[in-house]
């Protein structure tokens, strides 16, 4: 979206005021013309260069003054209609010119030049054209020697200059605050993608040192499944040692006869029971080896995902790293503009 300062931009945005007074004055001197500077609304933003004493005399007067204006603002006008200079004949009757400044499709201002005659007989018309305001003929006349006379070709030549300068600095002006504006965005921009590269290089690390303790936790449940399988040989090689000793309870039960029923029935139990108990180790043996197997492979896989973070990582700091130094760049850049 368009920044609001481009949509309502003002002279001083983008040419420096100080340096275009500067040369208004040099070019006045020079050509021996007068120019002010004004604004879209025509209020100077500049100090008159080279005013002559026959104009400064009439705007001395409230009607001159008024008339000054009107004339000014036509000219102004009829210069941004036609985006070109626009040179014409002042309610005063001397030669003036408006040369618009035009800025990224916008009016920010108007240089207005002149107080000149094409000719000495062009001042002939003159008391004619001022005997209403308050000033008497000597008044008017004492000050028309002021005027200077400047070729009709010279006159358009400093229109244009005029014109074609101004318009540029404000082009570059323009380009300069098109390119501050950019910089900014792509200075937030990056802090922003920094801060999310901050906090996801901290979590980064947190997964990587989550992963090692799962790591960890899981070599110790392969530890443990492991001491289970031990422990349950122990007790399938206690159940083979009961049904044994079991099956000799029995014989010697049946050798002492009548006396020995009861502890007959005991020893049948003890093989029963050894029996279960085999069984049941067996089965718990060939539950911890598949255990075991699922361990590894978690072991493998956890293995392999403890490298993708650790390699997340490195690249997150390479990243962060790279960041730092484009926006290094960029807060250069913001400088020089």
């Amino acid at each position: 979206m368009e920044s609001n300062v481009f949509r309502n931009l003002s002279i001083a945005d983008v040419i420096d005021i100080g340096f275009l007074q500067g040369f208004q004055d040099n070019f006045s001197e020079s050509m021996r013309i007068a120019a002010v500077t004004v604004d879209k609304d025509g209020k100077p933003v500049t100090k008159p260069s080279n005013y002559i004493r026959y104009c400064n005399k009439i705007q001395s007067t409230a009607k001159g003054e008024k008339r000054c204006a009107e004339s000014h603002k036509k000219g102004g006008e009829e210069a941004v209609r036609t985006g070109k200079p626009y040179i014409y004949v002042c309610n005063s009757g001397l030669i003036d010119f408006a040369a618009p400044i035009m800025v990224g499709g916008q009016h920010v201002g108007t240089v207005l030049g002149g107080q000149i005659l094409y000719s000495k007989d062009d001042g002939d018309r003159i008391p004619g054209i001022v005997s209403d305001l308050d000033l008497t003929k000597e008044e008017y006349l004492d000050n028309l020697d002021s005027v200077n006379i400047v070729e009709k070709e010279r006159v358009r030549a400093a229109a244009d200059v005029l014109f074609n300068v101004t318009n540029a600095l404000g082009t570059i002006g323009y380009q300069k605050l098109k390119l501050h504006d950019a910089t900014n965005a792509f200075v937030d921009n990056f802090q922003q993608i920094s801060a999310a590269m901050e906090e996801l290089a901290a979590s980064s690390i947190g997964v990587t040192e989550n992963q090692e303790v799962l790591n960890q936790e899981i070599i110790n449940v392969k530890d443990v499944a492991s001491e289970i399988n031990d422990i349950l040989t122990q007790i399938k090689s206690i159940a083979d040692q009961t049904k044994m000793l079991g099956l000799n309870a029995a014989i010697e039960a049946a050798r002492a006869g009548e006396l020995g029923k009861g502890f007959g029935v005991v020893a049948a139990e003890m093989r029963k029971l050894s029996e279960s108990s085999k069984e049941t180790a067996i089965k718990a043996g060939n539950l911890t080896v598949q255990i075991e197997k699922s361990v590894d492979k978690t072991l493998e896989v956890s293995k392999s995902t403890l490298d993708v973070a650790s390699q997340q990582s490195a690249a997150i700091e390479e990243t962060n790293a790279s960041i730092e130094e484009v926006s290094s760049m960029a807060e250069e850049l913001t400088k020089l503009v």
